[in-house]
């Protein structure tokens, strides 16, 4: 029996022909996967393009931002400069004072009455012997005019007992009275002048009470407020008084100083001109007026250790008030040819006090080490056209002209003691004339190159034969300007 015939499938299951290894041929991919692969790497391409773009143009900013940064270093810092002086300056002692009225007198009545007149405006400046105040003279004029009354009858009855006197010592020359009719008429006499004499001493009291009525000033001095209203009744002795004088003009001022420094203020006034006293306001840095050293008191206070010290001013301007606190300066000598900084140029470091003195030229190459960027700078350039100290730019003025590049050292000094806003320095560490920064020393370094600007007008004494003048911004300072540099060639912090 024939077998069944096996049938072919009525459609292919794979569409793709059959690869024979041993044909040699590749399969033909489809023409949408070959699209695919290239956009694929067209976009990876453009990835690595920006990336690649993106990284150089971060250099080139960095570059440019690091350029920007070095020229913001090179550029010379504007700062404010003074000038170093040179002149004479007081060595004196300080202490806190009180003003004192040289005199108070405190008015009262010396009589009884009612108030009358009020003759003064409160605060007023009065004179010696001007009518203050009056009080009713009415009782006491009466009173003066009854002693004038008493004094006139008993004048008479001394005119009777003198003639008297006089008759019965004639008759008893005579022999017609006795020795005692005599003596009795003698001795009525002599009580009739006792009389006026009682009576001339009671109008005297009579008028010193009607005075009394006049409350006259007895110094030069300012009234302040009256405490007793025209129209009261005052009376003597009370203890409210009348008004209050004091005397300004001079003024006096009491201060304190330490036993110990009693010797030297001694020795200083065995000279021949009296010790100047200068009073100073609650700041101590303005005057408020000078005078002289009176006295010095005779104790010391054993539980202060201190003794008190009196001075007398002019006070012409009335800068003094009573019971005024002032910073008092008790001269005893002068320094000659003393170095003067503005205290503001004083600067503190671990190393003690320096100050930065301007010279001429660009950064040394001692200290560019200390400066960033300091070695890109150009030469001599000062730090290129960056901008300067008022608008102009670091090396050029505002004519359009280069100006002399110029750079800060740092010096140390030794602040002997301070005078106001000023400092007196000891010998050497600068010179007068110098520069040096009272503004702008929290952004150098030693060395930095500046832009200097003077702040204030020079005021130094007259330069010694064939010394340069003090310099002004925008030219070299006289002098050498190598001062005392930290080892470290760096400046304080």
């Amino acid at each position: 029996m024939p077998e069944p015939t096996q049938l072919e499938p009525a459609f292919a299951t794979d569409s793709k022909p059959k690869h024979s290894p041993l044909s040699g041929e590749e399969p033909a991919e489809p023409q949408g996967s070959r699209l695919r692969q290239i956009l694929i790497l067209l976009v990876l391409a453009a990835v690595v393009a920006l990336v690649v773009w993106r990284i150089q143009t971060s250099k080139k900013d960095a570059q440019s931002e690091a350029d920007r940064t070095a020229a913001q270093a090179r550029r010379p810092i504007p700062v404010q400069v003074s000038l170093v002086q040179q002149r004479t300056v007081p060595i004196f002692l300080t202490a806190l004072g009180t003003v004192t009225a040289y005199n108070t007198v405190t008015v009262n009545a010396r009589v009884s009455g009612q108030l009358l007149h009020v003759n003064f405006r409160e605060g007023q400046t009065v004179h010696k012997g001007q009518l203050l105040m009056e009080i009713d003279p009415a009782p006491y004029k009466a009173a003066l005019d009854q002693a004038v009354g008493q004094l006139a009858k008993d004048q008479a009855n001394l005119d009777n007992m003198k003639a008297e006197a006089d008759r019965y010592t004639a008759l008893y020359s005579a022999g017609v009275v006795s020795k005692e009719t005599q003596q009795l008429q003698v001795s009525n006499q002599g009580q009739a002048i006792g009389a006026i004499k009682a009576d001339q001493a009671s109008i005297e009291a009579a008028r010193v009470n009607l005075n009394y009525t006049r409350i006259t000033s007895p110094i030069d001095g300012v009234v302040g407020l009256r405490q007793v209203d025209p129209g009261n009744i005052v009376n003597a002795g009370s203890a409210t008084s009348l008004v209050v004088i004091t005397q300004i003009h001079p003024i006096a001022v009491i201060f304190t100083l330490p036993e110990d420094q009693l010797p030297q203020v001694q020795r200083a006034m065995q000279g021949a001109a009296p010790l100047v006293v200068e009073a100073y306001d609650r700041s101590d840095a303005h005057k408020i007026a000078s005078g002289t050293l009176l006295t010095i008191d005779n104790q010391i206070d054993t539980t202060t250790g201190t003794a008190k010290l009196k001075a007398v001013f002019d006070n012409a301007d009335n800068g003094l008030f009573a019971n005024q606190f002032v910073n008092v300066r008790l001269v005893l000598s002068d320094r000659n040819n003393a170095i003067v900084v503005p205290t503001a140029a004083i600067s503190t470091g671990t190393q003690g006090d320096y100050v930065f003195v301007v010279n001429p030229g660009p950064t040394p190459v001692s200290k560019r080490k200390n400066q960033p960027y300091a070695a890109a700078a150009p030469s001599g350039s000062g730090g290129g056209k960056s901008g300067g100290a008022n608008g102009d730019s670091g090396d050029v003025g505002k004519d359009g002209k280069p100006r002399a590049p110029f750079h800060v050292d740092a010096v140390p000094v030794h602040v002997d003691f301070v005078i106001g806003t000023n400092s007196v320095l000891a010998d050497g560490a600068v010179q007068p004339g110098q520069q040096v920064v009272v503004d702008g020393q929290e952004k150098l370094l030693d060395g930095s190159n500046v832009s200097p600007q003077l702040v204030r007008p020079a005021q130094p004494a007259a330069p010694a034969s064939g010394q340069a003048a003090a310099p002004t911004a925008g030219s070299a300072p006289s002098g050498s300007g190598k001062g005392h540099h930290h080892g470290d060639g760096k400046a304080q912090p």
